[in-house]
């Protein structure tokens, strides 16, 4: 069996750094080197201030950095001494062409099979860490054989990454499992075994899973598809549930005490984000076309249209109870990743609710602890393969913010876009005290469930997702609550 003493990393993101970090801090024999075409990236991975932010991450990082976990931009040199290479380069999906807005896009997978191709000699393993469609391997492949000198051999393997960002230390040490899919011919045994043999420096070896290439591909779409249909799911019980007066959080109990079902992933909120989640489900959708599976595809694809009939319908509700109207109205958006303890905001929840304000004129005053607000006004101004955004008017209407108090003065409505903990012990009473009157406060999260009574004393018009809190002040004579509740088309004012 090939014996692993060198690894390289391609790609210095929020799979790459963690995945190669763990693996440096719990294998002391095997130099790993990071690599990235990203000077600043690099840079900021050789400082005390990482470029992305995970609990436990620098400690894991500080623990080997400089002994046996190198990050570099000198790519080909780490190529050339390594005996396995991951891939582990962002696969976003396609914004023109053939599959525009489903099927990803594999430039970058491509352009490092062909570098490593070129520089290496020797036996090499290379391991495709990015998320990929099925049969992505057999093009890497293909490429390699296209390209092979008398000393080169090569074996291609596939890891699939089951992190979740904001416990991705966590669960690379405590994985529920690791997949390695490779070749059936015995030179792609010995490479699985290879890569087993540093998993099993902390992975128990009944939690490492070997299959086909084909199987660890589709596997890890297939369970990112399975979590986002989960949350996709409870949301469309949330919205049965506001005009019935049932209680999401009291249903998702309810039917998560079944074993058959459990409890996880059956939040109630704005809506999954993420860089997989989204992308996933429409690599998978588009997979199912393209293999004249015209059911399968309508079936996944009604998981995404949910999670944006969520975002819709909460952001309409927000217009519907500032009196159908938000043109120059400030409205404090509190958080902007797309979950807590993570700085990542691909895919965030808060960039489309925050569009769909901007369209009705809202004056936006965004804080997040972890993003920065450069980051958040390249989110927004981003081009969408549907539509491009304004950026003067982006930049008008919008205001980052650094203290959640200050986003609160004056405000007509808090918007509660992520789950921090922080904003559960904030002095509301001090921030109902500096906004206009009424003042709504929008949990998209559910996490003000326990203080509704205190916010409702201090005179807080409340509302959450997935169950009636108090009668809204109406704005139509009828103050029909179920013509309310129901998300009204937004006006397009061009960004």
């Amino acid at each position: 069996m090939m014996e692993v003493r060198r690894i390289c990393c391609i790609g210095a993101g929020y799979v790459g750094g963690p995945t190669c970090s763990v693996i440096a801090q719990m294998c002391p024999e095997v130099t790993v080197t990071v690599v990235d075409v990203n000077e600043d990236r690099i840079r900021a991975w050789n400082s005390d201030s990482l470029p992305i932010f995970e609990l436990g991450l620098q400690e894991v990082v500080d623990s080997c950095r400089g002994v046996n976990l190198f990050f570099s931009t000198d790519i080909d040199e780490a190529i050339k001494n390594a005996d396995l290479v991951f891939i582990s380069v962002n696969t976003p999906t396609k914004t023109f062409g053939i599959g525009k807005g489903r099927a990803a896009d594999l430039k970058y997978i491509e352009a490092c099979a062909r570098r490593i191709a070129d520089v290496s000699s020797g036996c090499k393993i290379v391991v495709e860490k990015s998320t990929v469609p099925v049969r992505a391997a057999e093009s890497i492949r293909r490429i390699f054989n296209a390209n092979t000198k008398s000393s080169l051999s090569f074996q291609v393997l596939s890891n699939p990454e089951f992190l979740a960002e904001g416990t991705a230390i966590t669960d690379l040490k405590n994985p529920d499992r690791v997949l390695i899919g490779g070749d059936e011919t015995p030179e792609g045994q010995h490479a699985i075994q290879a890569l087993r043999s540093i998993y099993e420096h902390w992975v128990p070896k009944n939690k490492i899973i070997t299959t086909n290439t084909w199987s660890s591909e589709l596997s890890k779409l297939a369970a990112n598809a399975f979590l986002a249909q989960r949350i996709s799911s409870i949301n469309s019980i949330s919205a049965l549930c506001e005009v019935t007066g049932a209680d999401v959080e009291e249903v998702a109990h309810a039917i998560g005490t079944d074993q058959r079902i459990g409890s996880r992933f059956l939040k109630a909120s704005v809506g999954f984000g993420g860089s997989c989640f989204q992308k996933d489900v429409l690599n998978l959708v588009y997979l199912c076309e393209a293999l004249n599976l015209p059911e399968v595809a309508r079936y996944w694809q009604q998981v995404i249209e949910i999670n944006d009939y969520q975002r819709k319908r909460f952001s309409s509700r927000i217009i519907n109870c500032l009196f159908n109207t938000v043109t120059d109205k400030k409205i404090a958006l509190l958080g902007f990743a797309f979950k807590k303890n993570t700085g990542d905001t691909r895919e965030s929840s808060s960039i489309y609710i925050s569009r769909y304000l901007l369209e009705e004129g809202a004056c936006l005053h965004i804080y997040d602890p972890k993003v920065k607000a450069e980051q958040i006004m390249q989110d927004l101004t981003k081009p969408t393969p549907s539509e491009r955004h304004d950026t003067a008017t982006v930049s008008r209407l919008v205001t980052i913010v650094t203290d959640p108090y200050k986003a609160c003065e004056n405000a007509h409505a808090i918007v509660i876009c992520t789950e921090w903990d922080m904003f559960t012990e904030l002095d509301y009473e001090r921030i109902h005290k500096a906004m206009l009157k009424p003042a709504f406060i929008f949990d998209g999260r559910r996490i003000l469930d326990s203080l509704h009574d205190q916010l409702q004393h201090i005179g807080f018009q409340v509302e959450t997702i997935g169950k009636r809190v108090n009668q809204r002040i109406p704005f139509t004579a009828s103050g029909d609550r179920s013509e309310m509740d129901q998300p009204q088309p937004l006006k397009k004012n061009k960004l």
